[in-house]
């Protein structure tokens, strides 16, 4: 569904995205991590248009995204850090994107009625803890039933009920054949919902296949592990070569 094409990405001197390729496949469960600065959030705004590349292309659908904003309605992204006018309540939040997104046909609020949203859509966006934004990010990720969800740090500050909670829709959503893409530093938590593994280190892709996989080449059973003994392996790899 989502091809990215030897894209490039420049700030200034910077190079934050080197030459990357991917596909990202429909039906597909995917682990997008990397240390900070790897080049992950240059590559999830790619992908949303929030970031032009320098070089390279992105296509959705077979379509060149460049200049192009139709296919974002197929998209539901929750960002790491949900950021809201201050004064705008829940339900007028919730509200008004319903209004922007008039075309859909039927709302998902599964997340919005296990989280007990619609008790607290009084409240304004500024009096409300970090957990409860999260809450409020999932929900509109996953409103409009979009075949493709991006999900940043999604059970970061959460609760464990409420996290529990996120991680079924996951699941479920999967279950779907939906395209999901997630980024953590919680490895467990991708170890639990993700099948594939896209490993970054300064902005290039330096592992793409299968969490399975990787297990079965390091000889580990947990995900954490396996992602420890590749980047020693790397390490060691890169020492011989100098």
């Amino acid at each position: 569904m989502i091809s990215i094409e030897n894209i490039c990405k420049n700030f200034g001197q910077l190079t934050a995205l080197d030459q990357i390729s991917l596909e990202l496949t429909t039906g597909k469960s995917y682990a997008l991590i990397g240390p900070n600065g790897s080049g992950k959030t240059t590559l999830i705004k790619s992908i949303l248009g929030l970031v032009i590349p320098t070089s390279g292309n992105i296509l959705f659908d077979s379509n060149n995204i460049l200049n192009s904003w139709k296919y974002r309605e197929k998209i539901g992204y929750m960002p790491q850090i949900g950021r809201y006018p201050d004064n705008i309540r829940i339900g007028q939040l919730i509200d008004m994107m319903k209004n922007i997104r008039k075309d859909t046909p039927k709302v998902d609020e599964d997340l919005i009625d296990a989280f007990k949203l619609y008790k607290m859509y009084d409240k304004p966006l500024h009096t409300l803890s970090g957990g409860t934004r999260q809450k409020v990010s999932a929900s509109l990720a996953f409103l409009f039933r979009a075949p493709v969800l991006i999900l940043d740090e999604p059970t970061a500050g959460l609760d464990p009920v409420s996290a529990e909670i996120l991680k079924e829709k996951i699941h479920h959503e999967k279950r779907m054949g939906k395209l999901v893409i997630i980024t953590s530093h919680i490895l467990s938590d991708l170890d639990e919902l993700t099948s594939e593994l896209v490993y970054m280190f300064e902005g290039k892709i330096q592992y793409n296949n299968t969490i399975d996989a990787l297990k079965d080449e390091t000889n580990e059973t947990k995900l954490n592990k396996a992602i420890a003994t590749l980047i020693r392996q790397k390490e060691l790899l890169a020492s011989v070569i100098e």
